[in-house]
């Protein structure tokens, strides 16, 4: 039976995808991504200091992030979370996941002893927020570590990989490859994946929604994922070419 998505992508196919380097002027790192109708500006900007809990690790760097979306990102408008004072905590959650998955980039003893901030904010959610967020925030990355090179801040790079992640369904029989927000809400068993270059796994997330999954559908949907995610690394890739 034939699985009808929107845009007529196939079951395999990711949503069509753009990603455009310096978008903003001031950050030392700016990648606006477009995955389909989600839209995340990711930027990167740089402190000379690191958290209290890295001092005792000389010269010793950091990385974090901070996940947020614009009051109009959805179709109901959400309050600003800055302006309250309080963070939810599914965006408290992300913005870990995402930290997570940036510092697997790092050798973070060749960064010196300062701190490299992403900053994830979504404009237009149409699912996989997170999975572009950190598709986007790795080219961040490398544009912030060019900086410090090419300024005579470090010698040496301390980026050793590409990243980049995305979300994998199951909606009865079928796998669907990047889900938008409609198949998100809907299917069966959901998972978010991140790997690097060399098909090496930095995190997986998976959730039986609405039924419980076999270790074969398990394998099946990483498969997949490994597939959409070779096909983003080679997207990354050409922003530098």
């Amino acid at each position: 039976m034939k699985y009808n998505r929107a845009f007529n992508r196939s079951c395999t196919q990711l949503r069509n995808f753009e990603i455009i380097r310096n978008f903003t002027s001031q950050a030392v790192g700016s990648v606006f991504i477009k995955a389909g109708d989600t839209y995340v500006l990711c930027t990167a900007t740089i402190v000379e200091n690191v958290p209290d809990f890295m001092k005792k690790q000389k010269d010793c760097g950091w990385v974090t992030a901070e996940y947020s979306m614009l009051p109009a990102a959805t179709h109901i408008r959400s309050n600003r979370e800055s302006v309250y004072g309080k963070q939810t905590g599914r965006s408290h959650e992300i913005q870990r996941f995402i930290g997570r998955s940036i510092r697997s980039m790092f050798d973070l003893s060749l960064l010196g002893s300062r701190t490299i901030h992403f900053d994830c904010d979504v404009i237009q959610a149409d699912g996989g927020t997170r999975c572009a967020s950190i598709t986007g925030a790795c080219i961040a990355a490398f544009d912030a570590v060019s900086y410090l090179i090419d300024n005579g801040f470090i010698n040496k790079n301390p980026i050793f990989n590409y990243i980049a992640a995305v979300s994998v369904g199951k909606v009865g029989d079928k796998l669907l490859l990047d889900m938008d927000y409609t198949e998100d809400c809907n299917c069966d068993v959901d998972m978010n994946v991140v790997m690097d270059a060399k098909g090496r796994f930095v995190e997986i997330q998976a959730t039986g929604e609405k039924s419980l999954f076999s270790m074969n559908d398990m394998n099946d949907m990483i498969v997949l994922a490994q597939e959409g995610i070779s096909k983003l690394i080679n997207l990354q890739k050409e922003c530098f070419s």
